[in-house]
C-alpha cells in the first residue's frame, strides 16, 4: 500500500466530546467541510480571523479499522478549481475550530453549530493515551463514526 500513498500524510487523531470549552484559545477560524457524496473527497474553505479564505481539496484513505489513522493528500485550489468541484453533490459540515495551546499542549476543539464540542489530539507518529487534566471530557469518540466529519455533515 505504500505506493498510493507516497504523497499522503498519515494523521493518528483521538476525538473526546467535551463539556466546556477549555481556557487557552489562541485562534479561532471558521470551517465549511464539503464530503462529496459517493467519494472519499472533502472540500474545504478555511476561513481566518483576518477574512483569508483557503480552499481545500483532500482525499482520505483508512488504514485501520475504524476513523482514528487516516491517510490524507490535500490539495490547494484556486477560485477556479474550487468554482468546479464545489458543485458536485455533498453533505455539509460547519464548524469554529479553536486552537488550544496550555501547558504544553497544543490542541484544536471543533464548536459545531449544535453547539457540541470536539477535541482532536494530534499523536503524530507517537501514539498516546495521554490527556491534559483540565480538558472537560464526556466521552472518548475517536472511534465513533458518528463523531467525524462525514458522520456530522447533513
Amino acid at each position: 500500500m505504500a505506493g498510493p500513498l507516497k504523497y499522503a500524510v498519515v494523521e493518528r487523531e483521538r476525538r473526546y466530546l467535551l463539556a466546556s470549552m477549555p481556557d487557552g484559545v489562541t485562534g479561532t477560524r471558521d470551517i465549511v467541510d464539503r464530503y462529496v457524496i459517493g467519494t472519499r473527497l472533502r472540500l474545504r474553505e478555511v476561513r481566518g480571523p483576518d477574512g483569508a479564505v483557503t480552499r481545500k481539496l483532500g482525499h482520505k484513505v483508512r488504514l485501520s479499522d475504524g476513523p482514528g489513522e487516516i491517510a490524507c493528500t490535500t490539495f490547494y485550489l484556486d477560485d477556479e478549481e474550487w468554482a468546479v468541484l464545489a458543485v458536485l453533490p455533498a453533505r455539509t459540515l460547519r464548524k469554529k475550530r479553536h486552537t488550544i495551546a496550555r501547558d504544553g499542549w497544543v490542541l484544536a476543539v471543533d464548536e459545531h453549530e449544535d453547539g457540541a464540542l470536539v477535541a482532536e489530539i494530534d499523536d503524530r507518529d507517537e501514539p498516546s493515551d495521554r490527556l491534559p487534566d483540565w480538558l472537560d471530557v464526556v466521552k472518548d469518540v475517536t472511534r465513533d463514526e458518528a463523531w467525524t466529519g462525514g458522520g456530522l455533515a447533513r
